[in-house]
């Protein structure tokens, strides 16, 4: 646990997940037991046991309900998939406390944030746009982390008070999420090409000459080994980018823009997870063979 000055106020997580654990192992709270925890895993009797075994050894107090988590919590940290990111909010709302915050740091497109806020500020409590710029892992509390609405600067001093680095993105829900989900626009993209090219050369016998040739295009570029860790990236977290990437053309197409690239983004993140291939070592070829054989 890192050095970091510790609120006096309870914390919740709404979803217990990757990003809910790497937070509360950076954070040093003097009580962890008032840290509370909901994850929709507790409604189902194949995943309750995991998931209760999981908040336990945070030292976390685990909830059977939204309601439960949140009872007497000033500030909740919404870390679900994208895809349940609005009906979190709305089953959260009615149970939170007066002025609490709400931090959403779901993978979703500005219009569905602003859904999510009206539902949270209709109950009383104070909606925050949360977007985490990074991976958690390793950074965990020290990702980056962008902040913006009405309630960006308690958010700051409540994120500051945890060991966090917050910046402010602007004073509208919804200018947090834009940045993040139109960079995932590249960075998703990236990857879906990834897999797209090398699977395709690798089945078609000609990868060596793919990557020699992309290798003598971009000589800079560690082609075999950040195509490794793009698809690791997929096969460990396809599904839950996938659901990111249907919020990231749902961004694009709110600006007008259509969304496809996007769009053909999630069916190749959906199709990589769905392989269910064990990633192994950082082998290219290894990580590609494990993908074909379940394609």
């Amino acid at each position: 646990m890192g050095a970091t000055k510790s609120p006096e106020f309870s914390v919740c997580f709404i979803g217990f997940g990757e990003a809910a654990g790497a937070f509360l192992e950076g954070w040093s709270l003097p009580d962890p037991a008032a840290a509370s925890a909901y994850d929709i895993k507790s409604d189902d009797p194949a995943t309750r046991p995991a998931m209760a075994a999981r908040q336990a050894a945070a030292g976390i107090r685990g909830a059977a309900s939204p309601a439960g988590a949140l009872a007497g919590a000033a500030a909740a940290f919404s870390l679900v998939t994208a895809d349940r990111a609005l009906e979190a909010a709305i089953a959260a709302a009615p149970h939170l406390a007066r002025g609490a915050l709400w931090l959403d740091g779901n993978s979703c497109a500005p219009g569905t944030k602003r859904r999510a806020a009206q539902a949270i500020e209709a109950a009383g409590g104070r909606y925050v746009d949360l977007a985490v710029m990074a991976p958690v892992h390793p950074k965990r509390h020290l990702v980056p982390l962008l902040v913006s609405g009405p309630h960006a600067d308690p958010a700051v001093r409540l994120l500051q008070a945890l060991g966090m680095r917050p910046e402010i993105a602007g004073p509208e829900v919804g200018q947090a999420s834009a940045i993040k989900m139109i960079r995932s626009v590249m960075i998703k993209g990236m990857e879906a090409l990834t897999a797209e090219c090398l699977l395709s050369a690798r089945r078609a016998g000609v990868e060596e000459d793919v990557l020699a040739s992309l290798e003598a295009s971009d000589p800079d570029r560690d082609w075999r080994g950040r195509s490794a860790y793009n698809l690791e990236r997929m096969m460990l977290h396809g599904a839950r980018r996938a659901a990111e990437m249907r919020e990231v053309a749902a961004t694009v197409a709110e600006l007008g823009l259509g969304g496809g690239m996007a769009s053909a983004t999630a069916e190749w993140q959906d199709r990589i997870a769905a392989a269910r291939a064990p990633a192994g070592e950082a082998d290219l070829i290894a990580r590609a063979d494990a993908i074909l054989a379940r394609l």
